[in-house]
């Protein structure tokens, strides 16, 4: 290997890649350097790096397809969420991107997902920028020099943030666009400056590869271990705590946000780090990945003042400002970043029609239908024409990454968790005493405590009450947290008001899941709220 002050370039040719200025496998440090000099970000006062990834400040759901050809044709749930793409069409559009990066400078590095060995993907990114460069190396596992002399990459990621499309040529919705190619293992990236896309392009493609190929069950979801040994899983969207409430100081970290969980009953990371929001971030609230930002941390579309003091409660720029970092800077991690089976399975939602109990106990059939369903809520000014609460459903809690069928995923983890004998629990990290805008959020250390409590099994003998509406077991005393906030109905002023809004809730989950009766069986039908 060549020392880290020197640069290591390899040929892209056969890629379609000419007479390119490659940098192999930079380090943080030089990618930094790099990225400054070149004017594309600047420097925090905590020296974590802070850039702005352009037009794009979050995923284009609607601008990412997937070739459809003979191995995804009969397998992928193609609709507006998986849409097909041609693969004449993605040949012409590859060969237009490996020019547009021909002469150019890019930076090249080798990394791979899936922490268990027995499931290690081998990914090589080509980066026009080298602070997306820098993603990959905080995001993918990092291979060790010995790795490195006989890496053979078996997936290729593709970057060209400044590459435009013309969709009445190429086929896109618009200028950017994120295409998986199965047959050709290629993600190809282009038209955004957007991050997320580079690790959800290879999290989409575990999505498929590891249930079809492996018997595996990929999970949109974070993961912690305790001293005992016992693993708990979080899936949530974006928003609902995944990884604040997995960065927990008693407990070791295995991952953030995409786990495996497989036929021998492990838990595994796919990744080497964590991509956090960092929306109102505070030390005393999330100490973790407040101290995470630091050198070798990259702060996306956050503002700063004149002494590159971050406003964390700035959200000029976008309501998803994120910082990534490879796992290392926490503290309290899992080496290897693998569990035993789950005992403990929760459920995010941030429910902002203050409907939902803050933490409740789900039977099998609940568990599958809420994992259908996906439930959180969008709240005022997190899109543009959002003016009050939406729910917004997405299924197994991932759909936008989810090549199969839901359905699919929700038969191997109804199967895992009967298997495994897990609790499940649904935990709002929403609002509580009305909607948004007349209640309040709930406090994040009565969220903590409550799953501290299920965790060390302090809610198995707690008498439980059955929700009217939602019909979820609700458990009526809980350690450190005032017995008053546990039923939800009890927090509001006007009590028919919050039936009325109960049940508006529980025709929008009957609504959603019309799309899925057909495949579910009535144990999963039978989890359905009562309208």
């Amino acid at each position: 290997m060549v020392p880290n002050n020197q640069t290591q370039t390899i040929s892209l040719e056969q890629y379609g890649i000419k007479n390119a200025k490659t940098h192999y496998q930079l380090s943080s440090k030089q990618l930094h350097a790099e990225t400054l000099s070149k004017n594309q970000g600047t420097e925090a006062s905590s020296g974590a790096l802070a850039v702005n990834t352009g037009e794009f400040t979050g995923r284009s759901p609607k601008d990412r397809f997937i070739v459809k050809d003979d191995v995804t044709r009969d397998l992928v749930w193609w609709g507006n969420i998986n849409i097909p793409f041609p693969t004449d069409m993605f040949d012409a559009l590859y060969t237009k991107v490996a020019d547009y990066l021909s002469e150019k400078e890019l930076y090249v590095r080798d990394s791979y997902a899936c922490a268990d060995e027995n499931y290690k993907l081998n990914i090589r990114v080509i980066n026009e920028y080298p602070w997306s460069n820098m993603f990959a190396h905080n995001m993918f596992l990092r291979p060790t020099e010995a790795e490195l002399e006989n890496f053979t990459p078996e997936w290729t990621i593709l970057n060209a943030p400044g590459f435009m499309a013309d969709p009445e040529v190429d086929g896109t919705r618009q200028h950017n666009f994120a295409i998986l190619n199965f047959t050709k293992k290629i993600a190809l990236i282009g038209g955004t400056g957007y991050t997320g896309e580079i690790k959800k392009g290879i999290f989409s493609a575990l999505n498929f590869i590891l249930p079809v190929y492996k018997n595996t069950m990929p999970m949109h979801c974070s993961a912690n271990v305790g001293d005992n040994g016992e693993t708990a899983i979080f899936f949530g969207l974006s928003g609902t705590g995944k990884t604040t409430l997995s960065a927990d100081p008693n407990r070791r970290l295995i991952g953030d946000d995409e786990h495996g969980w497989t036929a021998e009953n492990t838990v595994f990371n796919f990744e080497g780090g964590c991509y956090a929001k960092v929306i109102n971030l505070s030390e005393e609230n999330e100490p973790d990945i407040y101290h995470a930002i630091k050198p070798g941390a990259i702060l996306e579309n956050v503002v700063m003042n004149e002494n590159g003091v971050v406003d964390f409660e700035d959200t000029s720029i976008t309501q998803n400002t994120r910082v990534s970092y490879p796992i290392y800077h926490i503290d309290n991690i899992q080496e290897p970043s693998i569990g035993e089976n789950p005992k403990n399975i929760f459920f995010l939602t941030a429910d902002a029609f203050g409907v939902l109990p803050p933490i409740s106990k789900l039977t099998p059939g609940q568990a599958a239908y809420h994992f259908i369903s996906g439930y959180t809520a969008k709240v005022a000014g997190t899109e543009e024409g959002i003016n009050e609460p939406t729910p917004n459903f997405s299924a197994c809690f991932g759909a936008p990454f989810m090549p199969l069928h839901p359905t699919k995923y929700a038969e191997m983890l109804s199967a895992k968790m009967k298997a495994a004998g897990v609790n499940v629990w649904l935990v709002n990290t929403g609002w509580t005493g009305g909607p948004y805008g007349v209640g309040s959020r709930m406090k994040l250390k009565y969220t903590r405590a409550m799953i501290t409590a299920a965790l060390e099994n302090q809610l198995n003998d707690v008498p439980y009450e059955k929700h009217p509406i939602f019909g979820l077991h609700v458990p009526q005393s809980c350690p450190n947290v005032p017995s008053e906030i546990l039923n939800p109905k009890e927090t509001w002023k006007n009590k028919k008001a919050y039936e009325i809004q109960a049940n508006e809730l529980s025709a929008s989950f009957k609504e959603n899941f019309k799309k899925f009766e057909e495949f579910a069986n009535d144990e999963i039908m039978a989890g359905a709220p009562s309208v």
